[in-house]
């Protein structure tokens, strides 16, 4: 197939175009923004765009398939030309599901957590020798792309987001996978850019679990998820967790089981995560103390809580927090898994969401834990989001903190975050964005001195 991807550069959509190419299609992209690791993954598999930028005279009507991000815009010119010509157009996950109608599919949601339980599942599925197939939000290690499409396996594991599909299809990319099995991990209201109404965004998940039809995995923490379920008129088996039975030795977590299993990854959250990634391997077919042992050699995601170095002073984690809950579950991790550590955070406002003034008190007390906080907001994020300046004043109120700094240029970041002592100390980085395209590795080294 001639396949052409529109907004080429996200995290899926880089992965999906390198696994379509080396299955034999013919593929092409197209974006105006392409940051690492996709520029050089592409760039890899001879994918890269020759110039960066969308050109409608890329749009020919010998294309099979346009693969339609939700990044485009819908006056796009490559769009435009792509439906002048009357070429098919598809979401990532209309397509995904056209691909993967015959596997047993396997959908991981929620407001947060999504891509750790993912990867989670890969992991204790790999572990213990089973086949399938995935899609998954960022790199985890032991598999070389975040997305696998084969025509043998029989399962498939998916990210499911509630964000909208694409320009054109205006419904939560979750609702296309139909899935066997499903896991919601909870509901913290984001992305208010396309659900402006907080019961609206939660209406997402009530729909997505009326699509599901075997077994339906659920937080029973989750105070509307509660009420989903005890709505719920459908037929899929309900299997709720919540956190398990732990201690922390020695700054690393033990989850006390049948015997007590040391983990790699720490925080509630993540061990939350652990009992709903077992409960979804144990339909699948895994017991629960192949699970646990799987369990324990799980390194985490990419930049979910990842650690970037260390020395006998300083520990450096890098995270993908930036909405509210995930933002104050991850602060909270460190401050239960580094009690007598300084921990020095710093998040970036990145999202549509988080740099939308009608959402900045979701963030209030979100990182009260840690001893010293700080904000970065890139502008060019605010200009290719087509969003106004921030006033600066309004979200230090938001946060509750007084003694938060916020900034807006990455020399200027650095220079703050080198200017304190990281004796004893952890330094958390928590962005989906790159700090305007800061140098972290030449951070990491400095800060370790």
């Amino acid at each position: 197939m001639r396949i052409h991807f529109i907004a080429i550069g996200g995290a899926i959509m880089h992965n999906m175009a390198i696994v379509l190419k080396r299955q034999g299609h013919n593929v092409s992209g197209s974006d105006d923004k392409i940051a690492d690791p996709a520029r050089t993954n592409l760039e890899k598999e001879g994918l890269l765009p020759e110039a960066i930028g969308f050109f409608a005279e890329r749009i020919t009507s010998d294309i099979d398939a346009i693969i339609l991000g939700m990044h485009a815009h819908e006056d796009n010119e490559e769009l435009e030309r792509a439906q002048e010509l009357g070429v098919k157009i598809y979401s990532f996950p209309h397509f995904i599901y056209e691909i993967a109608k015959n596997k047993k599919r396997v959908v991981i949601a929620g407001s947060h957590g999504k891509t750790s339980i993912t990867s989670m599942v890969m992991h204790a599925l790999k572990a213990n020798g089973l086949q399938f197939d995935y899609l998954v939000g960022a790199a985890v290690k032991g598999f070389d792309t975040a997305v696998k499409l084969s025509d043998d396996a029989p399962i498939i594991v998916l990210e499911g987001d509630e964000y909208l599909a694409s320009p054109l299809h205006k419904e939560s990319k979750f609702m296309f996978y139909h899935p066997h099995v499903a896991l919601v991990s909870g509901i913290a209201w984001d992305h208010i850019n396309v659900f402006p109404v907080y019961e609206g965004y939660v209406n997402q998940f009530a729909k997505f679990m009326d699509t599901v039809s075997e077994d339906m995995v659920y937080f029973e923490g989750d105070k509307e998820m509660q009420t989903i379920v005890a709505n719920y008129k459908g037929t899929a088996r309900i299997h709720p967790y919540n956190t398990p039975k732990y201690k922390v030795v020695n700054e690393q977590t033990v989850v006390e089981a049948e015997q007590d299993y040391a983990l790699k990854v720490f925080g509630e959250h993540n061990l939350q995560n652990i009992e709903g990634a077992r409960l979804v391997c144990e339909s699948l077919g895994v017991k629960k103390a192949d699970f646990y042992t799987a369990i324990q050699s799980f390194e985490g995601a990419a930049n979910r809580l990842q650690k970037l170095a260390e020395n006998e002073k300083t520990v450096i984690f890098k995270d993908f927090a930036h909405s509210p809950s995930k933002l104050k579950a991850t602060v909270k991790a460190a401050r239960t898994q580094y009690a007598h550590r300084k921990i020095i955070a710093v998040m970036e406002l990145h999202t549509f969401s988080s740099l939308n003034k009608d959402f900045w008190a979701e963030y209030e007390s979100s990182m009260n834990e840690a001893d010293v906080a700080i904000v970065y907001v890139d502008k060019e994020t605010l200009a290719l989001k087509r969003m106004p300046d921030l006033n600066i004043e309004e979200v230090k109120k938001s946060f509750g903190r007084a003694d938060l700094k916020i900034l807006q240029n990455k020399e200027a970041l650095e220079q703050e975050l080198l200017s304190h002592s990281y004796n004893n100390a952890m330094l958390l980085l928590m962005t989906s964005g790159t700090f305007g395209g800061m140098d972290v590795k030449s951070l990491t080294d400095k800060v370790l001195g």
